[in-house]
């Protein structure tokens, strides 16, 4: 590959490490920062709380403006929005103090950036592709291993900060990697970033969120793989969220709990890893059949609770199969999406996943509170085990493989 391409290439795929990095020592951080100033537990969940809506909200309409402007520079000024907003918690905290309200006023001017640029370098990954001559394959399986790499090392270099500094150089670093992402992302040509073909004349945004939600409601492929994963989110984060602490806390051993990340993290990496490598070399349906069952027997693993080395074995088994999964659909996705919907389209997806996880939570704390930490388990597992046939059964997967292209006629010199 040209040197120029692989440059494109590098910038895209570090921009978008970078700004899971951010993300991740941020998601260890916060929580530990807002613990310290307010002195209350219930800041923290408050924080969450509050946040939690608007996200969602921003998460669906920037899909509107993802498929309006430049994706590139959607995808800067995401990051940018993202590096003021925690930039903004030492600078408050200097001037006037920081409060609960601060924390909640910036974490939802912050939820402008986040989502909206997990939704745009999403979108850039088929463009990327396009401008280098790569495969898609292997773009969104490169971007699913670094992925996979951030879940080990944000929270893990979140402690090491912590540890070494104060809260708010900790903040100030954290706001560093995205702006640093932003910067990255810049250096990609602006045409790669270019809505393709002729605009539409804009329209209200609401009617064009509804374009999109409507996109995904009259395709079965769209709406099945997307409920598809769904119930996996629900599911992981269920048993990630809630009983996995239940179960370590009961038997003593909450020393362990970290090793179930790490477990998960070490199985996404390999699994897409694997996909990144092999890719097109195998069928989609071996892909997904590979991927369903690895992460069946992996939920069913975690969710027995016969013991740690059973959980462990589950949760890499679960990553995995989540993994190639992800992997796969996402590459599908993008692949039967047109160019002008593909923001609204996984806007959609992102926004219905952030709010995955809390029900998954929910269902095992309710199922724990009147029955027991296997019975939630066993539950949010069971969400998935549904899940899985309903999707096959309506036949949202059938017809994956690439057509052949048709035979072309024989011209009237070759007769």
């Amino acid at each position: 590959m040209p040197l120029k391409k692989t440059l494109v290439v590098s910038a895209y795929l570090s921009s978008h490490l970078l700004s899971l990095l951010g993300n991740g020592i941020a998601a260890v951080a916060l929580p530990l920062i807002v613990l310290q100033t307010t002195g209350s537990p219930l800041g923290t969940a408050a924080l969450a709380t509050a946040t939690a809506v608007p996200a969602v909200l921003v998460g669906l309409l920037s899909g509107v403006v993802i498929d309006r402007i430049n994706r590139r520079t959607a995808s800067v000024v995401s990051d940018v929005i993202s590096a003021a907003s925690v930039a903004a918690l030492p600078l408050v905290d200097m001037v006037w103090g920081l409060n609960l309200t601060w924390f909640i006023v910036l974490g939802i001017a912050g939820s402008f950036g986040d989502v909206p640029g997990m939704t745009a370098r999403e979108v850039l990954a088929p463009m990327v592709a396009r401008h280098t001559g790569l495969d898609l394959t292997r773009v969104v399986g490169l971007r699913q291993t670094l992925t996979s790499a951030a879940l080990v090392v944000g929270p893990a270099l979140a402690g090491v900060l912590l540890a070494a500094f104060d809260a708010a150089s900790v903040l100030w670093i954290t706001a560093a990697t995205s702006a640093a992402a932003a910067l990255l992302t810049r250096t990609l040509p602006r045409t790669l970033g270019e809505v393709e073909g002729e605009r539409p004349p804009r329209r209200p945004v609401l009617r064009e969120l509804g374009e999109g939600v409507a996109v995904v409601a009259r395709s079965r492929f769209l709406l099945g793989t997307s409920v598809l994963l769904i119930g996996l989110a629900v599911a992981l984060g269920g048993l990630q969220g809630l009983v996995m602490p239940l179960y370590f806390d009961l038997i003593d051993r909450p020393d362990l709990l970290g090793l179930v990340l790490t477990a998960l993290a070490a199985g996404m990496l390999a699994g897409a890893a694997l996909y990144s490598g092999v890719g097109r070399r195998l069928s989609v349906r071996v892909w997904l059949t590979a991927g369903f069952v690895t992460t069946t027997a992996g939920f069913l693993l975690m969710a027995s609770l016969l013991s740690p080395a059973a959980v462990f074995a589950g949760a890499a088994a679960l990553g995995v199969g989540n993994a190639v999964v992800g992997a796969v659909i996402g590459v599908l996705q993008i692949e039967r999406t047109s160019a002008a919907a593909l923001g609204r389209v996984l806007s959609v997806k992102t926004a219905l996943l952030m709010v995955a996880a809390p029900a998954g939570i929910g269902l095992a704390g309710l199922v724990a509170e009147y029955g027991s930490p296997i019975l939630a388990g066993l539950a949010v597992a069971g969400v998935w085990v549904l899940v899985l046939p309903a999707v096959i059964a309506s036949r949202a997967l059938r017809g994956l493989e690439p057509r052949a292209p048709e035979p072309k006629e024989p011209s009237h010199a070759q007769q």
